[in-house]
């Protein structure tokens, strides 16, 4: 028996790495807040808007519109998508082949999060949920879609048990201040303490006192020693509670929603044009719904954490859902039509080469923004980190097709690629 070699190019599928792509480039409008701002603002919009300028507002309401939730939906659905096209069909990869490429998914992950300082890192997640995926590959599009679905309304429902579940403690802390404050003599009860304390804890955990802010300041930014022990604190919780609570699920609801879009051929751009135009429109039209209406009860709350944390919106995940499916849709679109094909064509460079561009994001920030490096953590607004984001969309959508048009793989791939098959791939291309 031959042993399992790589997807060679002829075989790749350019929709899917456009997407993918696209995807790449969005999210680090996400992660840019993790790591040019204090830890408190990357679920806690108040904790920095609420004394910023319009601009910086305007520029988190576009970001939460149209990307927030969106972006990382979209790589987990191409993640589903990626194993049903290594593990099925005529290609198809042995179960030891799929669980030592997640294995070094793992490693890379591992790396991302400690020695490049990023405690936001999503692929320890996808390893984690794509040890699973193997064990439902073959499954039809219809039970995919509906475990998928029944994943999403039980996260949606533990949002909506959590909201109610703080909003009690909240309004249990209010009045233990209250009486505290007043003097009161009214004797407050043993449920409402513990109440309170609850919502003490929870309000901790995302937000900062000055001392506390002060602190994570010094840690980041001092040295790389300081730096990583910060990052070490954060991925304890990651692991221990983030990642099993909300992220392992979420990442493998929106997985094995991607392997029925893949088996259905929605992203491999071969289903009608009427019905990509008809999943854009409806994709984009809850979506937008929804998240401008969360934009806006977190405007009318002033980022009150009850109305701008994630995991407490019952909505989160049909928004995020929605704007994905409508940039499946457009992308769809765009790919079938053969329209903007320059961007497209640089799209999926970014997307051929995502893991290394991904882990390039880490590499440049923790450069930037901490002990590493230059240590200019907290030293620009929303607005200004922004700027950066767009000077990196220019590197990597230049740098990844000059790279590809010399070599076969990114580095990172070549790398993966060699781990998992066991064998050296061939990187320069042929002249």
């Amino acid at each position: 028996m031959s042993s399992p070699q790589p997807i060679s190019e002829s075989n790749r599928i350019e929709s899917l790495d456009v997407v993918r792509g696209f995807a790449l480039l969005g999210i680090l409008l996400l992660n840019i807040i993790g790591f040019g701002l204090l830890s408190p603002s990357y679920s806690n919009p108040g904790f920095d808007l609420s004394h910023s300028s319009f601009a910086d507002i305007l520029s988190w309401a576009a970001v939460d519109l149209f990307a927030e939730g969106a972006m990382r939906c979209l790589f987990s659905i191409l993640f589903g998508a990626g194993v049903v096209l290594f593990t099925t069909g005529a290609t198809g990869r042995s179960a030891w082949t799929h669980y030592r490429r997640t294995f070094w998914l793992l490693m890379f992950g591992l790396f991302n999060a400690f020695i490049l300082l990023w405690p936001g890192d999503i692929l320890v997640t996808y390893a984690l949920a794509g040890a699973f995926l193997y064990l439902v590959r073959e499954k039809s599009v219809r039970t995919l879609l509906i475990a998928a679905g029944v994943l999403i309304l039980l996260m949606s429902l533990l949002h909506v048990a959590m909201g109610f579940g703080l909003g009690f403690s909240k309004q249990a802390y209010d009045r233990v201040t209250t009486s505290s404050i007043a003097g009161a003599t009214t004797e407050i009860s043993d449920q409402d303490r513990e109440l309170a304390q609850v919502w003490e804890e929870f309000s901790a955990d995302v937000d900062l006192l000055e001392t506390d802010a002060e602190a994570e300041l010094i840690a980041r930014n001092s040295s790389y020693a300081s730096a990583f022990q910060w990052t070490v604190s954060q991925n304890v919780e990651l692991y221990s509670f983030v990642i099993p609570v909300f992220l392992f699920w979420d990442a493998l609801a929106m997985m094995m929603l991607g392997m029925a879009l893949y088996k259905a051929g929605v992203l491999q751009a071969q289903r009608s044009r009427r019905f990509y135009l008809n999943l854009m429109v409806g994709g984009f039209a809850s979506g937008l719904l929804i998240n401008g209406y969360e934009i806006s009860e977190a405007y009318r709350s002033d980022f009150h954490l009850l109305a701008t944390f994630p995991q407490l919106q019952a909505t989160y995940h049909l928004g995020r859902l929605g704007m994905a499916l409508g940039y499946i849709g457009m992308l769809g679109l765009v790919c079938q039509a053969g329209l903007f094909s320059g961007l497209t064509t640089r799209l999926a460079a970014v997307g051929r080469m995502a893991l290394t561009n991904y882990l390039m994001h880490s590499l440049i920030c923790a450069i930037l923004f901490t002990g590493m490096g230059l240590g200019l953590l907290g030293q620009f607004s929303r607005i200004e980190l922004y700027v950066i984001v767009l000077l990196i969309w220019w590197v990597q959508l230049g740098l990844s097709p000059a790279w590809l048009k010399r070599y076969r793989f990114g580095p990172i791939e070549w790398l993966w690629r060699a781990l998992t098959y066991g064998t050296w791939p061939e990187m320069r291309r042929s002249v």
